[in-house]
């Protein structure tokens, strides 16, 4: 017997396993279901039990989490199946109007939805570093927290549904576009012959910089003021060019520095070439 809280798990790829297995080993009782029966054997193995469909699967126990691949998969699994009385805790990737969508399937079925946004890879789950984004009723999230803190630290944001998912976007866009940003940098310097170990410590000196620059760019875009004391529009915005041109001249794609460069293009060209940088954030919200 436990006092802790039994859930269901629902998707077991790579995040799902993980998640059961912390589940388990902070002795939740978890029953596990997934489209493809033989991915739950090594949960099992450490002590779920393994629900023969869906249906039995949310009969199990009143908490759901959901680790799938969008929330389209949640519709094509669940739909059919009584869950009334339930708390659906879906971790899946979404954007945010079809995450008010869901909520409202949900609860014209007598469900509730807290939608998560986890900042970790399957890795990491559990550890001191992940994190995990929520947004949905006040009370269901006080409910679970204790349970859901297993998989990393609950960061909740607000009853806005949409929330959590827009956070996670937003920390997405940063950590996609950097890495994709990395690799450009590194096919530049391999068009010279260096190798991406020899320039590995300059790429994290520049990684390592970028920190430095987040509470002034807070500052300014939430106060709307720009001064250009420091590094100009037009000033970044010439750098932005060279770095197109010489990605041509080493035969590297340009369409990332050319978005760049076309941000600072239309800021100039709007006028403001003496503000600073951070004035790029009139033209990325229109």
């Amino acid at each position: 017997m436990t006092d802790k809280t039994p859930l269901t798990l629902i998707g077991l790829g790579p995040m799902g396993q993980a998640m059961t297995t912390g589940f388990l080993a902070a002795g939740h009782p978890v029953t596990v279901w997934n489209r493809t029966p033989a991915r739950a054997d090594a949960v099992v193995a450490l002590g779920a039990t393994r629900a023969a469909t869906a249906a039995d699967a949310v009969a199990a126990n009143r908490l759901l989490v959901l680790s799938l691949t969008d929330y389209a998969a949640m519709y094509d699994i669940l739909d059919g199946v009584d869950l009334a009385g339930r708390t659906v805790v879906n971790l899946s990737s979404e954007t945010p109007d079809k995450t008010l969508k869901a909520a409202a399937w949900l609860a014209e079925r007598g469900a509730e939805l807290l939608v998560g946004g986890v900042m970790a890879n399957a890795q990491m789950v559990g550890h001191p570093a992940a994190y995990v984004f929520y947004s949905g009723p006040r009370e269901v999230f006080d409910r679970h927290a204790d349970t859901l803190a297993v998989l990393g630290r609950p960061d909740y944001l607000g009853e806005d549904h949409t929330l959590a998912q827009l956070l996670y976007q937003a920390q997405l866009d940063v950590f996609l576009t950097s890495l994709a940003a990395m690799l450009h940098g590194i096919a530049l310097v391999k068009s010279a012959g260096f190798t991406a170990e020899r320039y590995a410590p300059h790429l994290t000196d520049v990684v390592s910089t970028l920190a430095m620059y987040v509470d002034e760019t807070a500052r300014h875009v939430d106060s709307g003021e720009h001064p250009g004391d420091l590094a100009t529009a037009a000033m970044m915005g010439a750098t932005a060019a060279h770095v197109v041109g010489a990605s041509e001249a080493a035969g590297v794609d340009t369409a990332l520095p050319a978005a760049v460069r076309s941000l600072y293009d239309r800021a100039i060209a709007a006028g403001r070439g003496k503000d600073s940088w951070t004035v790029l954030i009139d033209v990325l919200r229109g």
